[in-house]
């Protein structure tokens, strides 16, 4: 499939892809001639209906795609003993963090209540699926596993819906395990990308995965934030760009201005590869407090996704709340590579 074709099926002007949790971003990226996806998987199922429902309202006809984790097999979001699968020394290690923050007492009541675990915990094949037939109420023309591919039932599904799929890859041999599950396109993450990430760069990875693939489609990702790394990515072989942190300094982003404030100064070099958010890894700013206790002497080893998102999510959701500035970028600035070519606060027209 070449660009055009790409495009021409996706409906979108040209191959420029803008991933988001801010409804508001994605809007103006498919309103300017791209395609913007949303990501979902900071939503519930009934959050996602509403945001989906004011998407279509607000695109009237015109294309946007949706993000997920889809994580594989494991304990539904509602399931007993989730809770209890984890260690005290770690309830005790982030007990010890809220203290540090200033988190008034009774942050991490949550615990208390397994009703709420559905609350902090997204990333469960049982949540994952609740999100799939929420987006299957709506009409975006894209869907994108981040993680793992997508079960063939859903795969079979989108696509007698007319819906494209996608799967987000570090590696070739996870770009082949995409499209043997039916993915129509590829998005190879170098490792300069602000979510989860795996070790190659962009400039050795994107070459690989188009031949790997081909003739499949393969978008660019990661430290992608300009015409001229667009135009490289291109010469690369990819089909396309998908940009992710460059939105966050944007004017329609709903990103904190604490933590805007802190991606507009940090420099490339100011960006480390954290488990402490989800599990998995990914990037986040390195003068983050909450990343920096991590490597303490004495901390305990992050928890295996979905374990690590709930121990932590009661803590970083107050923190942002109550903005405690020094551990403020904890829930969203994982998704920020905080490349120096974010350096200041533009819209996507705007954009070279």
């Amino acid at each position: 499939m070449t660009d055009a074709s790409l495009a021409a099926r996706l409906g979108i002007d040209g191959p420029l892809f803008g991933f988001s949790h801010c409804r508001d971003v994605v809007r103006e990226v498919s309103r300017a001639g791209g395609l913007g996806v949303l990501g979902v998987n900071l939503l519930s199922p009934d959050a996602l209906r509403t945001e989906l429902e004011a998407l279509e309202r607000e695109l009237a006809g015109r294309p946007y795609g949706v993000d997920l984790l889809y994580p594989g097999e494991g304990a539904g979001p509602d399931a007993v003993g989730l809770e209890g699968r984890i260690p005290a020394a770690h309830k005790d290690f982030v007990r010890g963090l809220a203290a540090e923050a200033g988190l008034a007492p009774g942050w991490d009541e949550d615990y208390a209540d397994p009703a709420l675990t559905s609350v902090h915990v997204n990333t469960t094949s049982d949540r994952s699926d609740e999100l799939l037939a929420v987006c299957r109420e709506f009409a975006p023309r894209l869907v994108v596993s981040a993680l793992r591919p997508l079960p063939p039932a859903w795969v079979a599904d989108l696509k007698n819906a007319g819906v494209l799929v996608g799967g987000m890859c570090g590696s070739a041999r996870h770009a082949r395990a995409h499209v043997q599950g039916g993915a129509d396109l590829v998005i190879a993450q170098g490792a300069e990308a602000g979510g989860h990430t795996g070790t190659v760069g962009t400039m050795v990875l994107v070459p690989e995965v188009v031949d790997a693939v081909a003739p499949v489609p393969v978008l660019a990702a990661g430290g992608i934030a300009s015409g001229r790394q667009m135009a490289a990515a291109l010469a690369l072989g990819a089909a396309g760009v998908w940009m992710g942190s460059v939105w966050l300094s944007t004017v329609e982003s709903d990103l904190e201005p604490e933590v805007v404030d802190k991606l507009l100064v940090a420099g490339s070099d100011r960006t480390v590869m954290t488990r402490a958010f989800t599990g998995k890894p990914c990037r986040s700013l390195a003068d983050d407090e909450f990343v920096r206790a991590w490597t303490r002497d004495g901390a305990p080893e992050p928890l295996p996704m979905p374990l690590q998102e709930l121990l932590i999510r009661p803590m970083t959701t107050r923190a942002h709340a109550g903005r405690k500035v020094p551990f403020m970028g904890t829930r969203w600035a994982r998704w920020s590579a905080a490349c120096s070519v974010v350096a200041r606060r533009r819209t996507w027209s705007s954009t070279s």
